[in-house]
């Protein structure tokens, strides 16, 4: 669980810039004033960071940090509980991510049932203005909250102006090809299969991080050993063989690996497994980074194992033959 501690953008993103986190709204006291963008940012996309952009702009005319203001867990986790798992970023790659945005400050709020029922005035006048008390605030048009999402952009941005804080409604962004730059579209470029496609809309790949946990073994039997993850809460992309680089100890490896249920060997439940090219030693329980560079194969199931392990030869030399025309 992330908690009121400094977090930096990791893996060779550009960057080392550190910004603090905080549980909720409550524990911000005390922190530099701020500009906040708000919404769920899941994916921290195109369009995500033109609202950041904007509250970094007004934090530098107003000589403030540039803070956001976000939720956990996503809104729809709550409400719709059975739906399959859908998040772009957890909470750790949603931090990451904003921290290489540039953001100083993110409160990571606490969304509960309790919470939704809060009024938008009431959500407007104790969260934000007597708990952030921010110097200016920027949401995108969309932006909805409060009980039964009865708040709007126009409703937040009359009463907080009313109270002498500035507050910026930003268009929605597109693309040069005109596509609008939504979370919703990433999650259909990834359950397609095209990511060049979400990674334009993103800015970067599509990535999985999480702690390295023991699988079958199977792997090392047949001289591809593999560091298994597991999706927890984040979307299941198109299920087959992709071409990888993966984040170990903060260095960049390339890989291959297999996302889904591994049929022939009889597999139960979806997990992401990467085979790292020239590496050896131990990674369980080591936390480590996984971009999905390039789709490869649908997953498939063979007649036996010896014909799995030529596929996995062959789906490794095209991994590499495909990452290294892509350095």
């Amino acid at each position: 669980m992330i908690a009121d501690q400094p977090a930096t953008a990791v893996g060779g993103d550009g960057g080392q810039h550190l910004c603090r986190v905080f549980r909720d709204w409550q524990s911000v006291r005390g922190a530099p004033a701020a500009c906040y963008a708000i919404g769920n940012f899941d994916g921290v996309h195109h369009g995500h960071r033109a609202v950041i952009a904007a509250a970094q702009a007004l934090g530098q005319r107003l000589s403030a940090a540039t803070g956001v203001l976000t939720f956990e867990p996503h809104p729809r986790q709550v409400f719709r509980p059975e739906d399959p798992p859908f998040r772009l970023t957890p909470p750790r790659l949603k931090v990451v991510a904003l921290s290489t945005a540039g953001v100083d400050q993110v409160v990571l709020q606490r969304f509960t049932p309790a919470f939704a029922t809060m009024d938008p005035q009431h959500f407007i006048d104790t969260v934000l203005i007597d708990g952030l008390a921010p110097r200016a605030v920027v949401v995108g048009r969309d932006f909805c909250f409060g009980k039964g999402r009865s708040g709007s952009a126009e409703v937040l941005t009359r009463r907080l102006e009313a109270r002498g804080i500035p507050t910026v409604i930003v268009a929605p962004v597109a693309g040069d090809d005109g596509v609008r730059y939504s979370s919703t579209a990433i999650r259909s470029a990834l359950q397609a299969g095209t990511l060049d496609e979400a990674a334009a809309q993103l800015g970067r790949a599509f990535r999985v991080s999480g702690h390295v946990r023991r699988g079958d073994q199977r792997g090392r039997t047949i001289g591809f050993p593999t560091a298994n993850l597991s999706l927890g809460v984040q979307l299941r992309p198109r299920f087959g063989v992709y071409a990888v680089r993966v984040a170990i100890r903060g260095q960049w490896h390339a890989g291959v690996a297999n996302l889904g249920m591994r049929p022939t060997v009889g597999g139960t439940d979806a997990r992401l497994e990467v085979h790292v090219f020239d590496w050896s030693g131990n990674l369980y329980g080591q936390r480590i980074d996984v971009d999905l560079v390039a789709f490869l194969r649908a997953e498939h199931r063979f007649a036996s194992l010896e014909e799995l392990m030529q596929q996995i030869r062959r789906d490794a030399e095209t991994a590499r033959t495909v990452l290294a025309n892509r350095s």
